[in-house]
């Protein structure tokens, strides 16, 4: 996985494009305006954080994560936890949850195990996420978690 700074949105798409040669390499995360974390295979992802250099990207900083989150290549991995997820009991939740694979509500069990699982090779959509929660009405985000990542990318979005 590659953190790539400073393309717009396309240009990360046309630079994994012409890098897959024939393997995966995928945007992964819309973090913020002008940055974008792609994965995929070692080999396609370097290719594709030359492509987003000469591209103009203001830096390109490779991950040390043992997975490519968020891409295809977890579709296998996703098919094992839909399994699993299934011997899972669930309710409905009491407040809107907002998945950001596709940026919908999922108001069921039935719906909640599907975003989990598109959420493993799915892009994590977080600009329209933030964008979403601006038009619910949203004025506060909380991280909860280890790191502290998410909340300063929120302020970076012109919701």
């Amino acid at each position: 996985m590659a953190a790539l700074l400073g393309l717009e949105d396309g240009a990360v798409l046309a630079a994994c494009q012409e890098a897959a040669q024939g393997e995966v390499v995928e945007a992964v995360n819309f973090n913020s305006p002008g940055q974008v974390v792609i994965a995929g295979h070692r080999t396609a992802v370097a290719r594709a954080i030359e492509m987003a250099k000469s591209r103009g990207a203001k830096r390109a900083v490779m991950l040390s994560l043992s997975v490519p989150s968020h891409c295809s290549l977890m579709k296998p991995a996703a098919e094992r936890l839909a399994h699993y997820l299934e011997q899972i009991p669930l309710v409905s939740p009491r407040i809107p949850v907002l998945h950001n694979a596709e940026v919908v509500q999922a108001p069921t069990p039935m719906e909640i195990r599907t975003a989990l699982t598109k959420q493993l090779y799915r892009p994590v959509r977080w600009v329209d996420t933030i964008r979403a929660f601006a038009r619910e009405g949203c004025t506060r985000v909380v991280e909860c978690g280890p790191g502290k990542v998410l909340a300063p990318l929120v302020r970076r979005i012109d919701s």
